[in-house]
């Protein structure tokens, strides 16, 4: 996976961003369950009176405060409160605003409460619980108790309500301190709920077009890579595979970057920060998760060691599958031929089982953790009513914080059961990335020189091979062995031979798609290895022994050679291709469509349409391989007429079956087991080699061959 990593550096301000926002989001879902705690704890329990502090006194309740804490505390209360005369002329304004808040207090002179910081704030609040407690025990309004014995947080509490009560007396409307503490509470949720929401859409829009972008990437590196690749790299990939590679594999990749930037780094940022909170609420029962977390952790290894064998198994059964689809759908004519259609049904079906039977496996090792993780969670949440219940009757804690608690407990559950689901896509992930990988750093056996050697185009396009031989990788005998023959510019040099004997092997050398094992080939002098592969392709006009035509139009193709081709150029090149009929028989004419691989053409029309572009290009030297078996003999011998008058000028290297075909090559090289074993004119080879002989005789009687 590490080595994909690198396709995410043009990416990396916009994870940045994204990991910003993840920190925003998780921010705003921590922050939630405080805001909900304290609407229960100081919207509801406390009537909206969040702080033990009474927003003023009366003038004889602050001195009868003052009578009952001792000194110190006194000096600290004295330093936190103002007088406000009721007839003081300069305060009159703000004496009239807390009389419309506190009716009952009118007439008479108030101490309100100067701004504090939270310091002064915590210890003023524990001075006046403690305080108002006492002054409720000495009303009667409380019974008599020892407040050493009480935590601080339940003797805050209960200042909290001695507190509501005391504005209660002054004429406050409780009720309407309540509804306005909760509204304003509620409406900071919905702003940070809103502000996590658009953080969250964000960066999902981000993760998206990052991934999507990666992968787009890695797509074009794949069929870049596989565009340089030569034959000897095909050999190792099959088509399937490459297929598979560049579409399935990559959509897991792409999967995973998304779940990666959604998840991975918000994840951690809501556990750890989940389990903080968890423990500034309780740290009595921080037991409850520590235990949740071991079992999950067990749960989410067992199914790791599970699952991830069975991940790697199925991107191989994909290949095999994609790889009896691919043979089924090219070779169709051929199983219908043969009627064996339900031997290729069966093929078909055991692969298609095999991949769904690992799949299902998968799905329900992966099935099984989500009853089990919501078992834990209801097991959590059941624990903590239980262990809190304990501890709100003991008054040790309360009731928003055993609901926060919870709520920061299910986070925490939620964020290992992300990154479970992290852990889980990560190994098959993994095996589709070192897949990819794989084509990626295949290194080509057949490069360009550091220093090529140009090419002449104004050369003839002699073409010499000496002493060539060729060894298939991982062979133990050679195809081609000690070759040597030099084919002319504005003659035709034919190769003939048995099937199997090499000749198509020996015409892949000359455009490099294999690099000979021993001797040299050279254009013009030059070594095709001293040169760029570009530059000696560019001068080749190559009829592979399979038509490949590419979906499009007839004009389309015939330009792949040559794609300032004009007009007049096209037509031409039809003319000698003795393609067009083609072309007059389709009411689009040249823009007439062309199926993918040229399904919709027979195998001869294929052949002059790749012949034709060929001549489109108009190169030094053409290679024909095989390029006239699907064509009947009239057609056959009118194009090499018409050919033979296009090509006089350039080097002509002709691969074929039939003697008809070379008959009046100008040099003939006989192949045989990867052997030159004869060279020369039909006329000489006829008197001097036993090979052509054979072979002449097997398809022409003596009089059509002379």
């Amino acid at each position: 996976m590490l080595k994909i990593i690198k396709f995410l550096k043009p990416f990396t301000a916009a994870v940045l961003i994204a990991i910003v926002l993840l920190y925003l989001q998780a921010m705003a879902d921590l922050a939630l369950p405080d805001y909900m705690s304290n609407i229960v704890n100081n919207g509801i329990q406390k009537n909206g009176v969040d702080r033990a502090i009474p927003e003023i006194f009366i003038e004889d309740d602050f001195n009868q405060i003052l009578r009952i804490v001792d000194e110190n505390d006194s000096e600290i209360i004295r330093s936190h409160y103002q007088l406000i005369a009721a007839d003081q002329s300069e305060d009159k304004a703000s004496y009239a605003n807390y009389l419309s808040k506190y009716p009952l207090i009118a007439n008479q002179n108030i101490y309100r409460v100067d701004h504090l910081n939270t310091s002064d704030s915590e210890a003023l609040e524990l001075i006046l619980s403690k305080a108002l407690i006492q002054v409720a025990v000495l009303s009667g309004q409380l019974p008599d108790m020892n407040l050493s014995t009480l935590d601080q947080q339940t003797v805050i509490q209960m200042g909290s309500q001695a507190v509501a009560q005391y504005l209660v007396r002054l004429g406050a409307d409780l009720e309407s301190i309540q509804r306005a503490y909760i509204l304003k509470t509620g409406a900071r949720m919905l702003l940070i709920s809103l502000i996590g929401a658009i953080a969250s859409i964000m960066v999902g829009l981000i993760a998206a077009r990052v991934a999507s972008g990666v992968g787009r990437n890695l797509r074009k590196a794949i069929f870049t890579k596989v565009e340089g690749f030569s034959n000897v790299e095909f050999d190792k990939f099959s088509t399937a595979s490459l297929i598979t590679r560049s579409t399935n594999d990559i959509t897991q990749i792409q999967t995973l970057l998304v779940m990666m930037i959604r998840m991975l780094f918000y994840a951690p940022i809501m556990g750890f920060g989940g389990v903080i909170r968890a423990l500034d609420k309780s740290s009595s029962m921080s037991w409850i998760i520590a235990v949740a977390v071991i079992i999950l952790l067990g749960i989410i290894i067992v199914v790791f060691s599970i699952a991830l064998p069975k991940f790697k198994a199925v991107q191989k059964m994909i290949d095999q599958l994609n790889l009896v689809v691919r043979e089924n759908l090219t070779g169709m004519m051929v199983i219908r031929a043969f009627n064996t259609q339900s031997f290729e049904e069966n093929r078909f079906d055991k692969a298609n089982h095999d991949l769904t039977k690992t799949n299902l496996f998968v799905n329900r090792v992966m099935t099984f953790m989500f009853p089990v993780m919501m078992l834990i969670m209801n097991g959590v949440s059941l624990l903590i009513i239980w262990v809190g219940a304990h501890q709100i009757a003991e008054s040790n804690m309360q009731v928003g914080d055993m609901m926060a608690f919870m709520q920061y407990a299910m986070q925490i559950i939620m964020s290992f059961l992300m990154l479970s689901m992290m852990f889980i896509m990560v190994p098959r992930a993994t095996v589709s990335a070192g897949r990819v990988a794989e084509v990626l750093e295949m290194e080509a056996t057949i490069l360009d020189p550091i220093n090529p050697m140009p090419i002449n185009r104004s050369g003839k396009g002699i073409v010499e091979y000496k002493h060539v031989s060729f060894k298939y990788p991982g062979a133990e005998e050679p195809v081609l062995n000690d070759i040597t023959f030099t084919a002319k510019a504005g003659e035709v040099t034919a190769i003939i031979g048995a099937t199997g004997s090499g000749k198509s092997t020996l015409v892949n050398l000359l455009p490099r798609f294999y690099d000979v094992t021993e001797g040299e080939i050279s254009i013009d002098g030059v070594s095709v290895k001293s040169a760029k592969q570009s530059d000696i392709r560019s001068i080749i006009g190559y009829v592979p022994q399979k038509s490949a035509l590419f979906s499009g139009t007839i004009e389309s193709n015939l330009k792949v050679g040559n794609p300032l081709a004009t007009e007049e150029m096209l037509t031409t090149a039809m003319q000698i291709a003795q393609a067009t009929e083609i072309v007059n028989e389709k009411p689009e004419g040249m823009l007439a469509p062309i199926a993918q691989s040229g399904a919709n053409l027979s195998g001869g029309q294929k052949q002059r349409l790749s012949i034709a572009r060929a001549l489109v290009k108009q190169p030094k030297i053409f290679i024909f391989d095989d390029a006239f078996s699907a064509l009947d003999y009239k057609t056959d011998t009118t194009l090499r007429a018409a050919l033979k008058k296009q090509t006089d000028h350039a080097t002509v290297i002709l691969v074929a079956q039939r003697i008809s075909t070379i008959k009046d090559a100008d040099q003939i090289l006989v192949i045989e087991e990867g052997k030159l074993v004869g060279t020369g004119t039909h006329e000489t080879l006829m008197q001097s080699c036993m090979t052509y002989q054979e072979i002449a005789l097997s398809q022409l009687s003596l009089e059509e061959l002379s």
